[in-house]
């Protein structure tokens, strides 16, 4: 058996909704340290239904079919019924995923669904209901503590690079959050971010 099914070859070859979004209604970015997978998705809301989905991804070649299935799976859903997307049923639409190649769709999934808690916190002035994974829900979250936005080591002084892991990251200059360097907008206040 070849280790990528024919869908996931189709998606990675010609992807969908590939690009960045002008005023993007919410912004949802995650990433693996680990195998260096970033994904970052757009979303356009119109209604309470996902309008328009647009992402970029720096990754392998599942990663990419992922995110590409991700934005067709949820495009026209209501934000409620894109919530329920699951890894696994990402996995199964693109009919399986190599075991080493399952964090993947983890990543595709929490991306839209980060960027739908972007816009409703956005919208409602207030924190969305969770939906965050189970390691996130391990972890416990300092409101005054910056982390760095690859490895989520704590970064202990203003710098244009991470001490930790050496990754260069943004500091929005509206609300001071820390952000991935390759970032145009600050995820928080939605702020544009000029590099120097």
């Amino acid at each position: 058996m070849p280790p990528y099914s024919q869908k996931v070859m189709e998606h990675f070859l010609n992807p969908k909704n590939v690009g960045v979004m002008e005023n993007p209604d919410g912004i949802g970015e995650v990433g693996n340290p680990v195998c260096g997978d970033m994904m970052t998705f757009y979303i356009s809301v119109k209604n309470n239904h996902l309008k328009d989905i647009k992402f970029q991804t720096f990754g392998c070649g599942a990663a990419i079919a992922v995110s590409s299935m991700v934005s067709e799976m949820a495009k026209g859903k209501t934000l409620e019924e894109a919530l329920t997307i699951t890894n696994k049923q990402v996995a199964e639409e693109l009919g399986g995923l190599p075991q080493n190649k399952m964090h993947c769709s983890n990543l595709g999934a929490e991306a839209l669904h980060k960027a739908i808690e972007d816009y409703k916190r956005k919208k409602l002035n207030e924190s969305a209901p969770s939906t965050k994974t189970k390691i996130e829900e391990k972890e416990v979250e300092k409101e005054d503590e910056c982390s760095c936005p690859y490895c989520d080591m704590a970064l202990t002084e203003p710098i244009p690079y991470c001490k930790s892991c050496g990754a260069s990251v943004s500091v929005c200059p509206e609300c001071g959050e820390v952000t991935r360097f390759e970032s145009d907008s600050c995820l928080k206040c939605g702020a544009k971010i000029t590099k120097k």
